[in-house]
């Protein structure tokens, strides 16, 4: 639902005839939390534009292990600073790239859920106290951006050594939302421009989370060595007033 397989993109690649492989799109890379907001941007540059790129969504973790092993990706938008970053020291980027957008995270209970949502998850604490918190939904820290700022504010309320056994860890921040909109969680911290969406903001509540519970978000994106004209225009266009305006609508801040 929110991810394109990697494996499917990556499969064609491998398999496509030369002249097919040289007309494909070409593939960009993008962190989990951007599926809603970045698939309008990409459709809005083909309108303009002319031009198309495919997009893979995953944990910024998972995508900058599969660049290092040589995955097709020209261009890379990731939920953090630190793994771009990664990418840039090992040689395998133009240059050190630039912050796009500033994610927030919030605090998601589906309808019907017993967690009732505030932004210093007072509800959650004395919920965990009545023993009624049977999973809650973050996204896995060791891959993912959002997971690590869940984790700061799940320590920063004092909640984490109580929550920890009840976690249950999705591999990306969008497979997290899955876990906490679905009802097979009292509920999760996740990405605000995932809520947004009314699809899934139907179903339930959110708050949102204060900026100084856990590190900022500050979402950088960076070419890689192998981009073309397309993906470089791709880039430019991530930057210019279009896209901005529609990651701002989508929840994100946005670098002046």
């Amino acid at each position: 639902m929110f991810r394109r397989s990697f494996l499917a993109v990556f499969v064609v690649w491998l398999v496509g005839l030369p002249d097919a492989a040289a007309q494909r799109p070409p593939t960009i890379a993008a962190a989990a939390n951007l599926n809603f907001a970045l698939t309008e941007i990409a459709r809005q540059f083909e309108r303009e534009r002319g031009t198309r790129v495919d997009v893979v969504f995953g944990a910024s973790g998972t995508l900058t292990r599969q660049i290092r092993d040589g995955a097709p990706f020209e261009m890379f938008l990731a939920a953090d600073e630190e793994f771009p970053g990664q990418l840039a020291a090992a040689g395998l980027t133009r240059d050190e790239g630039a912050v796009y957008a500033i994610g927030r995270l919030v605090l998601f209970a589906p309808t019907g859920s017993p967690l009732v949502v505030d932004e210093r998850l007072d509800g959650l604490s004395r919920l965990l106290q009545a023993g009624g918190v049977t999973r809650f939904a973050i996204a896995n820290p060791e891959v993912a951006p959002y997971g690590r700022a869940a984790e700061a504010t799940l320590r920063t309320r004092g909640l984490w050594d109580a929550i920890r056994s009840r976690l249950v860890l999705g591999d990306s921040i969008a497979q997290a939302a899955q876990f906490a909109t679905t009802g097979n969680a009292v509920g999760g911290l996740i990405a605000y421009s995932l809520v947004k969406e009314p699809a899934l903001a139907n179903k339930g509540k959110y708050a949102l989370i204060p900026r100084t519970d856990h590190p900022p978000l500050r979402q950088r994106m960076v070419l890689l060595k192998q981009a073309t004209p397309i993906v470089e225009q791709f880039y430019a266009y991530m930057q210019g007033a279009a896209a901005r305006a529609i990651l701002i609508k989508n929840g994100y801040e946005v670098p002046q």
